[in-house]
């Protein structure tokens, strides 16, 4: 909300000769957090995972795991977290050791720190979900995949309430390099703080983020009997595949019309109720105007009365934790009635044409109002969730 970018240089020697040596690192270190003994058990993903899901469930008035503070049956409890490249950094850190130091000084713990569903395991195990406990794997839409399949647990009778989001840790020089590589990264290394600039003619590509975003849904009913703060209502999700690239967006936004189509549907939303959207908006010359066109193609001309921002010009783009950290900020614009700014525009695109939050906040409206959230991934995976004031 105070349009500070976290975007700084990458320091050490083995940043050093990339071509990109920015990123967007979580203010404080998971490993600060944990306990020593634990957070070298898990996956730097995982440890985000973990914090964040404690941080949601302690938020939510939960006191203690399922079946021990008397609020829900564990097989009534879920968890979804979801991770769109798992635990890279374990996988290669413990190669190098393999190489380095010989077989006997690879960690016993590598398996089960690597694996994708790791940091889902791992929340699933802390608040004793056994309703069921899942892994989307989407690409830089798992996040909002992973909080669109919770909402359908709990609407399908399999949980009341479920433990979800996504998370992230990949700020390693093989990721880095590969990105880079494509040519999907920006190269502002001179100025981090104003690299990613979504919307603005000169952006060059995304900046690699770290993190996790957690929610905790509850079918109302369940919120209602214990007395439970709700920040809002979870409409729905829309989903649709581009089937065009296994990287590049589809020129038209067709997909994501499709989704943002279908969750209108779903949902039945009205084009005229939607008052904030939390655009993908990675700071990709192709993808940023691909969304706008996809929104224009949905929405008409109640495009121009929906205040949309970027929160990835401040966070960086979490990959599989976007969906998750930018539901966070969607549903607290709501609870606040307030769009967190987009920062680092200077000079709009000519073919952005929608209503982007710059340089400072701005109020929402009062009464009942609702919000987009959009995530998207490599592989032409498009998730869009809705959520309303109650």
């Amino acid at each position: 909300m105070a349009g500070r970018s976290g975007v700084k240089p990458l320091e050490g020697e083995r940043f050093e000769e990339l071509p990109v040596r920015i990123a967007a690192p979580a203010a404080v270190d998971p490993g600060e957090v944990l306990p020593r003994p634990q957070a070298r058990k898990l996956d730097r993903s995982a440890q985000f995972a973990l914090i964040a899901a404690r941080e949601a469930w302690a938020d939510a008035g939960f006191t203690a795991p399922a079946g021990e503070d008397g609020n829900i049956l564990p097989d009534r409890l879920g968890a979804v977290i979801a991770s769109g490249i798992g635990g890279v950094t374990t996988l290669l850190d413990q190669y190098d050791v393999l190489k380095e130091k010989g077989v006997r000084r690879v960690s016993p713990h590598t398996v089960p720190m690597l694996m994708p569903n790791g940091p889902s395991a791992n929340v699933g195990l802390e608040v004793n979900a056994q309703a069921g406990v899942h892994t989307p794997v989407s690409a830089c839409a798992s996040g909002a995949e992973a909080i669109g399949y919770a909402i359908e647990m709990i609407r399908n009778g399999r949980a009341d309430v479920v433990v979800a989001g996504g998370t992230e840790a990949a700020i390693h020089p093989l990721p880095i390099a590969a990105f880079a590589n494509m040519m999907a990264m920006s190269k502002n290394n001179d100025e981090p703080e104003r690299a990613s600039r979504p919307y603005d003619k000169a952006r060059d590509g995304f900046v690699l983020g770290e993190g996790a975003g957690v929610v905790i849904l509850e079918s109302a009913e369940h919120a209602a009997a214990r007395g439970a703060r709700v920040y809002c209502e979870a409409l729905g999700q829309g989903l649709s595949a581009d089937s065009h690239h296994i990287a590049q967006p589809e020129p038209t936004g067709r997909g994501v019309a499709t989704a943002v189509q279908n969750l209108l549907d779903n949902t039945g939303l009205k084009p005229s109720e939607v008052v904030h959207l939390n655009a993908h908006a990675t700071s990709t010359p192709q993808g940023d105007i691909a969304e706008i066109k996809a929104l224009r193609k949905v929405l008409g001309d109640d495009l121009d009365h929906v205040a949309i921002s970027a929160t990835k010009s401040m966070t960086g783009h979490l990959l599989g934790g976007a969906g998750g950290i930018e539901t966070v900020a969607t549903v607290l614009a709501l609870h606040h009635r307030q769009a967190p700014p987009t920062v680092n525009v200077d000079d709009m695109d000519d073919e952005i044409e929608a209503d982007i939050v710059r340089g400072e906040p701005r109020a929402l409206p009062e009464g009942t109002i609702a919000a987009i959230n959009n995530s998207f991934g490599f592989g032409g995976h498009n998730v869009v969730l809705a959520f309303r004031t109650v």
